[in-house]
């Protein structure tokens, strides 16, 4: 009863978040409101069992993503403005609607079978080994960091110039 309870709070926490993406004006707040639906997400995938999903949604989503577009925010020189109005709100609304009304179908159709078998016990042991052994993929991934680290530092030295 207690994790069904966690669940229903933090898909409710989920949506009302990323409402909050779509409707405020100020495009900082938005990008917390985008933080705090990351991390309820994290805390569905805790409550549904799956504590590695949760862990790399923390590490890349939240950590990561939600760093890169505050940090992009920030950078702007006209973040209190907010987002302009848009003449495409009335077709994205329909086709918004369009895709719902898909969706529902799909998932209200779908026999969705219930299993009586246990759930296999996943191990990201093979997973690691594979990355970080010496015949693995450390270095590649070691470069896409440094690389994500020389394109943030330009952006701020390209921005640093653009204001004097």
């Amino acid at each position: 009863m207690g994790l069904e309870f966690a669940f229903w709070i933090m898909a409710v926490v989920m949506v009302g978040a990323a409402f909050a993406v779509l409707y405020l004006r100020n495009v900082f707040h938005a990008a917390l409101a985008l933080v705090l639906c990351f991390i309820a997400v994290a805390g569905i995938y805790v409550t549904l069992s799956a504590d590695f999903l949760a862990a790399v949604q923390i590490l890349v989503y939240v950590g990561a993503i939600s760093v890169l577009i505050i940090l992009g925010v920030m950078m702007t020189r006209e973040v209190q403005k907010g987002n302009p109005v848009n003449k495409m709100r009335l077709p994205a609304a329909i086709v918004a609607v369009v895709l719902l009304g898909i969706l529902v179908y799909v998932v209200t159709s779908t026999p969705w079978g219930i299993s009586t078998q246990d759930p296999l016990t996943p191990t990201t042991m093979p997973l690691a080994t594979k990355l970080f052994s010496e015949n693995g993929f450390i270095l590649p991934v070691e470069i896409g960091a440094v690389l994500l680290l020389a394109a943030i530092l330009g952006a701020i030295v390209i921005i640093r110039e653009k204001k004097k």
